[in-house]
């Protein structure tokens, strides 16, 4: 077995330079998105699209106490340890790897959405150019050869960190405490148990709703019942509907034969 490996984004820390962006556009050989209309703030990208699978958010507000804040966050697929896109893909061209990763097959994958759909967190984009569904990888293909994500390999301020999923969530606790002690009483580990657990772990200062995140988000139950019930129904009648078809086929055949015997 793979040991089971996180990434680390500590919120506090980030400084929002977008070099991770870069990075993971060079890396996956991403083209530039064309469409980008000013929205009024800094951010790049309004959110993830087809070809940009890791956005820095910039967010700007102002607390009780009337201090601005600037918020910046990494987001990207959180890569669930029970991922709702793996488990409503029709095609099962999505993929959990042993080391926690969830990883697209795009030779497998048709375009139907289901991911898109079923995602807690609206990671997921289909790209109507290649009919095909991406996100982040989690550079699976560089953790393969011993390498670290291209984004935590090119941050400046060690905001994004890498490792087993045990260090990581150890690190992430002691950086919560150390918050706590400067005055950031809702600090906090962010890892939901409703999707899991998941392999893209936060430090945030503040509530995960100040992010834009679910406080607790689920893999819906009626997911299951797609997989273990209505799929493999839909596979047995639409076999039957063929072997049916095929069926009436050779009895068209057979009659038209006995017609013209006679």
């Amino acid at each position: 077995m793979a040991k089971e490996i996180a990434m680390l984004h500590d919120v506090a820390r980030c400084s929002a330079c977008r070099a991770c962006m870069v990075a993971c556009k060079q890396w996956h050989d991403l083209p530039a998105d064309m469409s980008t209309p000013f929205e009024g703030q800094y951010q790049s990208h309004k959110e993830l699209t087809p070809t940009t699978w890791n956005l820095i958010q910039m967010n700007e507000r102002v607390d009780s106490d009337g201090k601005f804040h600037w918020d910046f966050f990494k987001r990207q697929c959180m890569h669930c340890s029970d991922p709702a896109c793996a488990k409503g893909c029709p095609e099962e061209a999505i993929e959990k790897l042993d080391n926690g990763a969830v990883v697209i097959n795009q030779d497998k994958c048709v375009s139907c959405g289901y991911c898109a759909h079923n995602c807690p967190f609206d990671v997921p984009k289909v790209n109507a150019e290649t009919n095909k569904s991406t996100k982040c990888d989690l550079c699976f293909d560089r953790i393969a050869e011993g390498m670290e994500p291209a984004c935590s390999k090119t941050c400046t301020a060690d905001a994004i960190r890498f490792g087993t999923k045990e260090e990581m969530l150890k690190r992430a606790e002691q950086r919560v405490a150390i918050l706590k002690q400067e005055g950031h009483q809702d600090a906090n580990v962010y890892n939901p148990q409703g999707v899991g657990g998941i392999h893209m772990l936060y430090v945030l200062p503040e509530k995960p709703s100040v992010y834009d995140l679910p406080e607790n988000p689920q893999t819906p139950n009626s997911i299951d019942l797609w997989k273990d019930v209505v799929r493999p129904l839909g596979k047995i009648a639409g076999a039957g509907a063929i072997v049916g078809v095929l069926g009436m086929a050779a009895f068209k055949k057979l009659a038209n034969r006995e017609k013209g015997e006679k």
